[in-house]
């Protein structure tokens, strides 16, 4: 049988179950490699069916479920682990190309990719030789 014997821990999460700040906010992780902004969500103990990923006029939004896992009928001995909402909102740059995001969840991270848009992209400008002005100017004589 497990025994807990850390009164500071009972009343901490005694004080989460009267917790009313809303939904936690998920952890996150943002880097740019090459093209690609890849963007990191901590999400431990979601279910994956419960992510709901939407993007509108540029904002990211992300909610997800943290519940219990317990059979029916279980009595639990230790309760410690609370069940959630989770979100969080980012705002996208113009740069971005949101219609080709790539979301995969493993290991209770949701990583996304976004790719910059064509538009964002470096590109090189040829540069071309121009020709003196006097050259511009040259007048043909017809000799005949």
């Amino acid at each position: 049988m497990l025994m807990r014997s850390d009164p500071a821990r009972d009343l901490g999460r005694l004080a989460d179950l009267f917790d009313t700040r809303g939904p936690l906010l998920a952890s996150m992780d943002a880097y740019r490699l090459g093209d690609v902004i890849t963007v990191d969500f901590e999400l431990p103990g979601v279910d994956p069916a419960s992510i709901d990923l939407q993007i509108e006029r540029g904002e990211l939004r992300l909610q997800a479920q943290k519940r219990r896992t317990a059979p029916d009928g279980a009595q639990f001995i230790v309760r410690e682990r609370t069940e959630a909402s989770v979100s969080r909102r980012l705002m996208l740059g113009d740069t971005l190309d949101v219609e080709h995001v790539d979301a995969e969840y493993h290991d209770g991270i949701l990583t996304l990719r976004i790719p910059m848009s064509e538009s964002a992209k470096p590109r090189r400008v040829d540069v071309r030789h121009a020709q003196k002005p006097e050259e511009q100017r040259a007048i043909t004589v017809d000799s005949t």
